[in-house]
């Protein structure tokens, strides 16, 4: 019986949810044009509140634990485990006084409504997983773009979705170069649990009542020669939040 009322719930979460991406387009075009970036930032902060929204139809509930108020005067990274999608909305909601930024895969950048539009004019990054040396030299240069209007960067050091929940090892090359460019930028880990389970294992009918949850870690300095083992331990701490 469940099954069958997702087979009927999907593709009504799928309608809203293409309908918001759809809606907002026009409005972002607008209000960038019309108004400038910090509009446009906070039209980005209502889709991703909307586009969370639409996860309830799938009667998915998320809880928030431990956010806090970040500081506005300075540039934060955020480190986050990634499972799914559905991770992305969430947070740059509940951070959208930082104005966040992601550093994405290139072909996010190109033909999807809302989404592609933010990602090539609201000052996040879309590089070329193929080609790192280019990779590298535009995360430098993102990172003094953050560091100069004090935004937050939102990183998955995984490199990829962990479709099974498990946190990957992380890859050390992209916040090594943000911290060549920010040595002592603040590090707010958020340990990510239970949205890959939404997806039910790609197939077209998702789970239902999904229980996710975003918890928001201490704030920390990491350190470029000590890299690979200030990130296992942040990567060992979000392990332990998700396994509860």
């Amino acid at each position: 019986m469940k099954m069958v009322i997702s087979y009927l719930l999907t593709p009504l979460f799928f309608l809203f949810f293409g309908l918001t991406l759809a809606v907002f387009h026009p409005i972002q075009v607008i209000t960038r044009n019309l108004f400038g970036a910090k509009a446009h930032d906070k039209t980005v902060g209502a889709l991703n509140f909307c586009l969370t929204k639409c996860l309830l139809i799938l009667g998915t509930k998320i809880k928030f634990n431990g956010f806090r108020e970040l500081p506005l005067d300075e540039p934060i990274l955020v480190i986050s485990n990634h499972q799914s999608m559905w991770d992305i909305s969430p947070v740059i909601w509940k951070l959208q006084k930082k104005r966040t930024k992601y550093i994405a895969k290139a072909s996010l950048a190109k033909n999807i409504p809302s989404i592609s539009y933010n990602l090539k004019y609201g000052g996040s990054l879309s590089i070329d997983r193929n080609d790192p040396a280019d990779s590298i030299e535009k995360i430098e240069e993102f990172a003094g773009f953050i560091a100069e209007n004090n935004f937050a960067i939102c990183i998955y050091p995984e490199g990829t979705r962990s479709r099974d929940g498990k946190v990957k090892p992380f890859k050390l090359s992209g916040i090594d170069a943000i911290l060549k460019v920010i040595p002592d930028i603040k590090v707010v880990p958020i340990a990510i649990k239970n949205t890959g389970e939404i997806d039910n294992g790609g197939k077209f009918a998702k789970n239902l009542g999904v229980k996710a949850s975003f918890t928001m870690l201490a704030d920390r300095k990491i350190n470029r020669g000590n890299l690979e083992t200030d990130l296992e331990a942040i990567r060992q701490e979000i392990m332990a939040v998700i396994r509860v």
